[in-house]
């Protein structure tokens, strides 16, 4: 048999979707290393070396977008509409070009998180496309209304074409994929052992004082820093490069560590309603502190998952912004559920994949 070769697009909005989908790869990889991975994202190669240790093709192309956004929580709709409008105005020659490559390169299967075109890519090739995510962009513009809504209604139409969806905990209902599997949480994991974490960076707080600042790719400029002088005896990481020098505060410079890898040494994680990171505390079963996110229709379904699965505390914007940040001495409430949320999504969507490849 031929090698087999997968194809997997990631949405270019921040870099969660990047972390999901290159966590999933490097599993396929272990599972099955004569796979030949192609990641289709705008992400940089490093990140993706973050989380794959062997080799893959980096084929750097963008097919949608997300929502423009000037930080983690500030949405720019009309950007975002008209450059929707735009590709929807060159589908055609998007689709063409992906085709050529993909029939190039022999691939046999697309997985998407989630770019709606992908569906077009792969019936065009005449080859499969299966998705995965906890929601689709249609469920976002639809939310948002007036012509966002023709714009959900041709991003919807793309998904029904979609053959298979792995729909994630923490789900909107994705009605527009005929095909779903329920799986569980998709999440990163920690590479490096708790104490070589503590050793490395200095971390000397014991745990319930050691609180992670994240906020995604994107970062958030208006993080209260000074509030940090209140904690003096607590220990905050960050891995926003034009944050303050403060005596507390320690900045994550070195490109190997991501967020995940400091969370098993932190008694809470700071971060705006995002997957990838409510899924790897929930995972780790540490506490989450987050604010609501106005007009992003995820956000709520993120924060019910969280109040569910994970111990948190739900603040106000000015809570977190104008406050002092008392809420540190207040425990976290515990989650709604008492069983566990499963975690295996990452193992069961390998095993379907692996599964393909020894069919054909």
């Amino acid at each position: 048999m031929e090698r087999p070769i997968l194809y997997l697009a990631m949405t270019n909005h921040g870099f969660g979707h990047t972390t999901r989908t290159a966590s999933l790869a490097a599993r396929i990889q272990k599972l099955c290393p004569e796979v030949l991975l192609i990641l289709v994202t705008t992400a940089p190669r490093w990140f993706l070396e973050c989380y794959i240790e062997g080799d893959f093709v980096l084929r750097q192309r963008a097919f949608d977008l997300g929502v423009v956004q000037s930080d983690s929580l500030t949405m720019d709709k009309e950007a975002t509409l008209a450059k929707l409008r735009e590709i929807q105005k060159r589908q055609n020659s998007l689709i063409a070009t992906e085709v050529n490559f993909l029939r190039q390169n022999r691939v046999n299967l697309i997985l998407a998180d989630i770019p709606f075109l992908a569906a077009g890519f792969a019936k065009a090739a005449n080859i499969p496309c299966w998705m995965m995510s906890n929601f689709g962009w249609d469920f976002i513009y639809r939310d948002w209304g007036g012509e966002f809504t023709a714009i959900a209604d041709w991003i919807s139409d793309w998904y029904s074409k979609c053959d298979r969806l792995f729909r994630l905990p923490f789900h909107e209902p994705m009605s527009a994929f005929p095909n779903i599997t329920d799986v569980g949480l998709v999440s990163g994991s920690p590479r490096f052992p708790a104490d070589d974490v503590r050793a490395t960076w200095g971390i000397t707080a014991e745990r319930e004082k050691t609180i992670l600042l994240t906020f995604g790719g994107l970062g958030l400029q208006q993080i209260p820093y000074e509030n940090l002088r209140q904690f003096a005896d607590w220990q905050f990481i960050v891995f926003d490069q034009s944050a303050p020098e403060l005596p507390n505060l320690v900045k994550v410079t070195t490109r190997q560590y991501r967020p995940v890898d400091f969370m098993p040494i932190c008694g809470r994680i700071f971060s705006k309603p995002g997957y990838s990171t409510f899924a790897e505390a929930t995972k780790l079963q540490v506490p989450i502190v987050t604010i609501p996110r106005d007009d992003f229709a995820e956000a709520p379904v993120l924060l019910e998952g969280i109040a569910n699965y994970n111990q948190h505390q739900i603040l106000t914007p000015s809570e977190f912004f104008q406050g002092t940040w008392d809420f540190l001495h207040e425990l976290p409430q515990p989650p709604k559920h008492k069983n566990a949320i499963a975690s295996d999504g990452i193992e069961a969507i390998a095993d379907a994949v692996i599964q393909y490849f020894g069919s054909l």
